[in-house]
């Protein structure tokens, strides 16, 4: 890139090989990678030209050292996990005025999505179940999982899906990819059912078991989940939420993956391992029994770390 512009290093990014780095006014950010970041970048200007609440890309080429980049306009310096985690006073309670706009930025999203539903192709919601969930990467680390029972419940949630429509999808959204101007990070796009992206965004909080710092409560979750169904029941003439259970289930196999530690010395990974097993389990014993999934029942890491130790738990 040859300009005069001053670039602050903010982050190599995770999932790509690549940077992030902040213009020195704030306004703008760089992004370097290779050929996923050129995807991600198409991708980005196709929803953009859809509605969808994203950074608009200003510039893109080659860097003098052959990375690709690409420019964007800045949607903010701190994302609705930053502001959260900046708020905390001594308590774990998230703070309304960030549900409430996790809320508004979602609706903005889910509206974007239902306004341009993309025609399924034979096989895509398995499609969108195997990658969503990580379902090979989970299963290989937990083969005793891979049985009739968990088939039987992914294959139930796939048949209530079955007449959901798909759309463009994000596939890793949550609050440290969401600011109150829209949604960062498409990296991981794909297509997904309606709703998967925004529906679950308050309840992976807990997948985390307080490692967040923060929780949301009973009513934000409410509140939450009745502004998305408002617009569902708006554009699609059905309530969102009905999906949620299914979606929750996919959620907790995705954070089950890769967890599984190859360091018998880490403890700290094995428990972590085994505690994802657990909330999985419990996920799924929910969903067979009621269709829901209501992860204000899971345990939080440290009880589960103090069961754990009392052999109350695997």
């Amino acid at each position: 890139m040859n300009d005069n512009t001053t670039w602050r290093f903010v982050k190599k990014r995770t999932a790509a090989d690549g940077a992030v780095y902040v213009s020195a006014d704030g306004t703008r950010y760089r992004r370097t990678g290779g050929a996923e970041l050129q995807a991600e970048a198409a991708f980005q200007r196709q929803i953009a030209d859809l509605d969808y609440p994203v950074p608009h890309l200003l510039e893109e080429g080659v860097t003098d050292d052959g990375h690709y980049y690409v420019v964007e306009e800045s949607l903010g310096d701190q994302t609705l996990h930053d502001r959260a985690v900046a708020s905390l006073d001594g308590s774990r309670a998230l703070p309304d005025d960030v549900t409430d706009t996790a809320a508004q930025v979602a609706v903005r999203l889910l509206r974007a999505q239902a306004a341009h539903l993309v025609q399924p192709t034979p096989g895509a919601l398995r499609q969108w179940l195997d990658r969503a969930g990580f379902t090979q990467n989970g299963f290989q680390e937990n083969p005793d999982l891979d049985n009739t029972r968990t088939r039987a419940a992914l294959d139930h949630a796939l048949d209530h899906l079955g007449t959901v429509p798909l759309v463009h999808g994000h596939l890793d959204y949550g609050l440290p990819n969401v600011l109150p101007a829209g949604v960062i990070d498409w990296q991981h796009h794909g297509l997904v059912p309606l709703g998967y992206d925004v529906l679950p965004a308050l309840e992976i909080i807990a997948f985390k078991g307080g490692n967040k710092g923060y929780t949301a409560s009973p009513d934000q979750r409410h509140r939450y989940l009745a502004a998305l169904d408002a617009a569902s029941l708006h554009a699609t003439g059905q309530q969102v939420s009905q999906h949620l259970g299914a979606y929750l289930l996919v959620k907790a196999l995705f954070f089950l993956a890769l967890m599984r530690p190859t360091d018998p010395s880490r403890t700290d990974k094995h428990l972590k391992w085994q505690y994802r097993r657990h909330l999985f389990m419990k996920g799924l014993e929910q969903y067979e029994c009621t269709g829901t999934v209501d992860t204000a029942l899971f345990p939080g890491l440290e009880e589960f770390a103090a069961g754990h130790r009392a052999g109350d738990h695997p």
